[in-house]
């Protein structure tokens, strides 16, 4: 699912400069137990949903090498989802009464007895067992081994153009087992792959701007374009900076000073230190201080080339750049994944949460709902749900394809956004004008048309959709009891009579044409020489970190009180002045930027590519009055940070 550039990369080097450190899941319960055969209890959600018998090629070779997971459900899985749930309701007389890791792990994981249990009827069937973690036994074996443990048969299924292998049917444990197994994953072997959501171009080689650009929203008018909505419009802006985000946003005086804030992506770059120091000391942002940037990799890196690993340092970069400029005072953590892979995204989160390294966590990655799978699902949640016990709050991208459809042919949401135990980041453009004033936003959606051959007009206005904020319906989790009576109805039901989770929950600036300056080192067009430069980027990508970084201006107002999985206290607060109720025409007419690109990526050399971006179009999604599926309940206005005032 993520980066497609390739590049290896197996240590990490780091710049002296700045000192590092080393679905159907309401409560995320799988609907994952049922009868099956006699001794046995069977795994629902872990049969692929594309493993049918019109796909069916036969049997895997018994010889086969199968690699899995057995996620451990731990000592009360519906005591965990309970409490995760009261902690983090304001209503509750459990609110905030966080337990450390040490404590959540002792009352809710698995115990040894269990995971001993679970080991011994794995190496019964013939499985080796490689790795015991706090939330899973991993194992390895042939196919007939794992069809043994399983209680399973185990076949190739064509799938798209490649062919994968996935049960026929769903595994099972043994009765004996069956309150010790949460869900087994890796039984299908089909690429389980997240993408991260930067909006433009990587900068594997270098990326620039071309310009003219506006500083600010409206300083420098394209008079000599043709006129869009009836108006002259302006050049998009540079990129803003922390300054005019903090502003627009409501920071105040705060800094986030003493919260800690976790951002997780895959890889990690080997210029972070320098690039996120020259950043701030070029854009006004408060220095690093020692030991307040530091990373958490692991041992050695997989799958560089089927990850395009290059392709993820611009999204630590942008991550690490946009929390600083925001919360410039925050403790942020960097924990980088071994790959793009679902499996080591996990790993990366369960370190977050088995070592409580945060209070918030900004993640920037996901794929589309079509290509989760329940097991999946259920794992992710129980992580989340360990979080939320411990008062920290996870933040995801909502996507940057709007509704998906141009993109998969779908209309879907992404994962993990449409979790019910996260808070999903929708998107935005915003206008921050002269002496950093808030002038609108509109739910981030482009469409996009080029200048005519003559100069005169432009061709075919307003254009085809562009990019815009992902959003919508989820087809798999229920609505949470914290969206009912703010999302109206036909959002809820529009996949199914009961009410289904919308996403996203809040959101930010986002549409890259308003988009962010981000500052990293970049290989020259020279293909050697390595360089610092600058360039714009959007996408929910910066959305992310951006309200992260909001959430932790809150949690230094409340007294640095965690304040945990935010959306029950998100949704308490709608419809007061700590939102800005986003509307995709909040001014009456089309809106609209100009922009001048580099055909090439960097340079006039290739010539120059001039295009008006009309905001405010969003697919079939729409930012309207109230709640809806693009902002969800706003963006954090002047009040909003000092709403957790305590």
């Amino acid at each position: 699912m993520r980066s497609r550039r390739a590049a290896l990369r197996t240590s990490v080097s780091l710049a002296a400069t700045l000192p590092l450190l080393t679905g159907a899941l309401a409560l995320g319960i799988p609907a994952a137990h049922a009868a099956d055969n006699p001794g046995r209890d069977r795994l629902a959600g872990t049969k692929p949903a594309w493993a049918t018998a019109r796909a069916d090629e036969g049997a895997a070779p018994d010889g086969a090498r199968v690699s899995a997971r057995v996620y451990l459900a731990g000592r009360d899985a519906a005591g965990l989802a309970a409490y995760a749930k009261s902690v983090s309701d304001p209503r509750s007389a459990s609110f905030g009464k966080y337990l450390p890791a040490d404590r959540a792990r002792a009352r809710f994981g698995a115990s040894e007895a269990q995971v001993a249990a679970v080991k011994g009827w794995l190496t019964s069937s013939g499985l080796k067992v490689t790795g015991v973690t706090q939330h899973y036994v991993a194992v390895s074996g042939d196919v007939a081994a794992a069809e043994k443990a399983f209680g399973t048969q185990l076949h190739n299924y064509a799938k798209g153009a490649r062919t994968y292998r996935a049960p026929t049917t769903p595994p099972s444990v043994p009765d004996a087992l069956k309150d010790a197994v949460l869900t087994v994953t890796g039984l299908d072997n089909a690429p389980h792959l997240a993408s991260h959501k930067d909006r433009l171009p990587p900068p594997a080689t270098v990326f620039r701007n071309s310009g003219p650009f506006s500083t600010y929203h409206g300083s420098n008018v394209a008079s000599t374009l043709p006129d869009a909505y009836g108006t002259k419009i302006p050049y998009a802006v540079k990129g803003y900076t922390g300054k005019q985000l903090r502003a627009a946003y409501g920071a105040g005086k705060r800094t986030g000073k003493g919260v800690r804030i976790a951002i997780t992506d895959a890889y990690a770059s080997p210029t972070i230190a320098y690039d996120a120091a020259t950043y701030a000391k070029r854009h006004g942002d408060a220095a690093y201080t020692r030991g307040q940037l530091r990373q958490v990799l692991p041992a050695k890196y997989t799958r560089t080339k089927e990850c395009s690993a290059a392709g993820w340092y611009g999204e630590e970069t942008l991550d690490v750049e946009a929390v600083h400029a925001v919360a410039p005072g925050a403790q942020i953590t960097y924990v980088g994944a071994a790959s793009c892979h679902d499996e080591d995204l996990l790993d990366s989160l369960g370190k977050i949460v088995d070592n409580h390294l945060a209070d918030i966590v900004s993640n920037s990655w996901g794929e589309v709902e079509a290509a989760q799978t329940p097991d999946l699902a259920a794992a992710y949640d129980q992580v989340f749900q360990f979080g939320a016990v411990e008062g920290i709050g996870f933040y995801y991208s909502s996507g940057d394809d709007g509704d998906e459809v141009a993109s998969s042919g779908t209309k879907q949401v992404e994962i993990p956004a449409s979790s019910a135990w996260v808070t999903a980041v929708g998107g935005t453009s915003l206008a921050v004008g002269k002496g950093d004033t808030y002038l609108w936003e509109t739910g981030w959606g482009t469409e996009k048309a080029v200048l005519s051959a003559d100069g005169k007009s432009w061709t075919d206005f307003p254009g085809a959709f562009n990019s815009g904020a992902g959003g919508g319906t989820s087809r798999t989790v229920a609505e949470p009891d914290w969206q009912q009576g703010v999302v109206p109805d036909a959002l809820a039901t529009a996949n199914n009579a009961d009410g289904n989770r919308v996403v996203p929950d809040i959101a930010a600036i986002a549409d890259p044409n308003t988009g962010f300056l981000v500052g990293q080192t970049q290989t020259m067009p020279d293909g050697r020489t390595q360089a610092y430069d600058e360039y714009r980027l959007g996408g929910t990508s910066l959305a992310a970190p951006v309200i992260a970084a909001v959430q932790a201006l809150a949690q230094e107002a409340s007294g640095g009180k965690p304040i945990g999985f935010a959306n029950p206290s998100i949704y308490a607060r709608y419809g007061s002045k700590a939102y800005h109720d986003v509307t995709d025409n909040p001014t009456g007419a089309g809106l609209a930027v100009a922009r001048v690109d580099f055909v090439n990526g960097y340079d006039a050399k290739g010539g120059l590519a001039t295009s008006v971006r009309s905001v405010g179009k969003d697919s079939s999604l729409s930012a309207v009055k109230g709640y809806d599926d693009v902002t969800g309940v706003g963006t954090p206005a002047g009040g909003y940070v000092e709403s957790y005032r305590r």
